[in-house]
């Protein structure tokens, strides 16, 4: 039985790649180098600053000068963080879907929470979201399954009636931890991983609207 949905963030609930994107291009003008295009980009924003910055100057957090080029890509982040994100489609329909039918939904994400719930109020989510965990909220980020069992612990259900929808490989690692049910979105980002039928979850979607198919048919 599935009591609960929750819902990895970037690349899964939220297109953010764009803003991210303008965040990572600024710096690279700055710099004097061409902006990258934003299907380069959209592949590695669900990894935050580290995947971009690796993608955007080649550098980790064990090079010099890492820190200050993360927290000037934050800076310009903060500076833009909803211009041009918007829900996936049919993530607001699936939503609606899921309040009809009283099942809680929540979100959880490694992104930090000054930026995760200033964008969930922009999106129009606050009021609606049953849970939120962020990156910065618990002693480990996924994969590790801590968020993901916190998640279950604030809206009262059990791991094992969970769903978990996310589009990184990460999101099924901490999903199988957490005893929950993972769930793909084919939709969203995917990374530069090995593919998605190889993460280890049974179901994967290519449309929100067929999470709620899938949940009516179990």
């Amino acid at each position: 039985m599935i009591s609960a949905i929750l819902f990895d963030f970037d690349g899964t609930l939220a297109d953010t790649a764009p803003d991210l994107g303008h965040a990572l291009n600024r710096q690279r003008i700055n710099r004097k180098l061409d902006p990258l295009p934003i299907e380069q980009i959209r592949i590695h924003a669900s990894a935050g600053a580290r995947g971009l910055l690796g993608v955007g100057f080649n550098i980790g957090p064990e090079d010099p000068g890492y820190i200050d080029m993360r927290d000037e890509f934050l800076e310009f982040y903060t500076q833009r963080l909803c211009h041009e994100t918007r829900l996936f489609p049919g993530i607001s329909e699936l939503i609606d879907s899921l309040d009809a039918q009283a099942l809680p939904w929540g979100i959880v994400t490694n992104k930090p929470s000054r930026f995760t719930h200033p964008l969930i109020e922009l999106l129009g989510l606050k009021h609606r979201v049953t849970c939120v965990v962020c990156g910065d909220e618990t002693s480990h980020t996924k994969p590790h399954p801590e968020p993901l069992l916190l998640a279950s612990e604030k809206i009262s259900v059990f791991p094992a009636e969970c769903i978990y929808l996310g589009d990184d490989l990460r999101d099924v690692k901490a999903s199988l931890a957490a005893g929950m049910e993972p769930v793909i979105a084919r939709y969203g980002y995917l990374g530069d991983s090995q593919p998605p039928e190889t993460w280890g979850a049974d179901h994967i979607i290519d449309h929100p609207q067929e999470l709620l198919a899938y949940i009516l048919a179990k």
